[in-house]
């Protein structure tokens, strides 16, 4: 082995990239003044792919492989410079190793509401976001479209861009669509799949490609999904007036007295009537309807525990006479629907009374 052979072989030059960074989507190999010689060896890794620059115009694309940088397998940087200087590097190039693997759950999401026009609602505020995944398909067209000089280009770079693109075409698809707010759940994959197909032009044109795309939720304004959930409740309630019924009794308990209950069968009432109408909530009735008086208020009915036994129902009227008569006392425990328990019937109010209107006994001799 000569001189000569011997300083080639020290001179021959590896050239890789290993990175675990995941977010690394363009590295440049630095190497001082850029000379790479005669003889070098380039591996490309499997999603990879390594991109010569020579003199700021872009010359050779290796795919994954193994290779020794002569003119039988440069033919395009062959075709800039002539090989005739030895082992000594006869021009300078910049290569870039591009990592075309999969950049996963990267996110996207609407800034701004989206104003659609629903077939049930009308015109509603629509907000979405999920989820995508990118991969550079064409590393030429990426290079020069998106990563220009930049020695070392990250996924957050070009993502910021992406998003742009998915959220302008989604709100042409949902505004387009014609699918009601409350079956857009159903149609989520549908919908992704129309927006992939949308934005997939546009992406091109970047040299990068969305294997996958996906919309993870479509919702309305908060006070639009309240006003939604009072309506969803009526629906679960049934029968209007077995409701109105219910929230009479409801309001009569909670307000303690009659004027609770006044106001709460007054509320139930009017709702039902205005349910009734068949008018969508908020709006004004067709025709003013009378409105009918409240059910008087519902009486308490009690239980008494006498001897081991039970007894009753009575009234609070029925309770009275038994008082008058002897036959219902201070301490004689009851029970009404809505206590835990029996207990005494001087603690409670509306009972309690009843001994303290008892009339005196009769003057002797009467």
């Amino acid at each position: 082995m000569g001189i000569l052979d011997f300083l080639k072989g020290e001179f021959i030059d590896v050239i890789a990239w290993v990175d675990d960074s995941r977010d690394t989507m363009v590295w440049r190999f630095e190497r001082e003044g850029h000379a790479i010689k005669y003889g070098a060896k380039l591996t490309v890794r499997e999603g990879q792919a390594a991109v010569f620059v020579h003199e700021g115009q872009l010359a050779d694309v290796f795919q994954p492989g193994l290779y020794m940088l002569e003119t039988n397998n440069m033919p395009l940087l062959t075709t800039l410079q002539h090989w005739d200087h030895g082992f000594n590097s006869p021009f300078k190039s910049e290569i870039y190793f591009i990592n075309t693997t999969r950049f996963n759950d990267l996110k996207w999401g609407t800034k701004n509401p989206i104003i659609c026009r629903d077939p049930e609602f009308g015109p509603v505020r629509l907000r979405a976001f999920g989820t995508y995944s990118m991969r550079v398909a064409d590393p030429a067209v990426f290079m020069r479209e998106i990563v220009g000089t930049d020695g070392e280009f990250t996924s957050d770079e070009v993502s910021f861009q992406i998003r742009n693109v998915i959220v302008q075409e989604l709100s042409r698809v949902l505004a387009s669509s014609g699918i009601p707010v409350l079956d857009m759940a159903a149609n989520t994959g549908d919908l992704g799949k129309l927006v992939t197909t949308a934005i997939a032009p546009k992406i091109a044109e970047y040299g990068l490609v969305l294997p996958e795309f996906y919309i993870e939720n479509v919702s309305l304004p908060e006070e639009v999904e309240k006003v939604l959930d009072k309506r969803t409740s009526v629906g679960v309630a049934g029968d209007l007036s077995k409701y109105t019924q219910f929230a009479a009794a409801e309001a009569l308990g909670q307000a303690g007295g009659a004027m609770g209950a006044t106001v709460g069968a007054g509320m139930g009432l009017a709702m039902g009537a205005q349910m009734a109408q068949g008018g969508p909530w908020g709006a004004a009735p067709a025709a003013a309807a009378p409105v009918a008086p409240p059910p008087p208020p519902m009486e308490t009915v009690w239980h008494i525990a006498e001897g081991g036994t039970t007894k009753g129902p009575f009234g609070r009227g029925h309770l009275g006479r038994m008082a008058a008569e002897g036959g219902f006392a201070r301490t004689t425990l009851v029970w009404s629907p809505g206590y835990a328990g029996w207990v005494a019937a001087e603690t409670i109010p509306e009972l309690a009374q009843l001994f303290t209107v008892m009339p005196p006994p009769p003057p002797p001799g009467v």
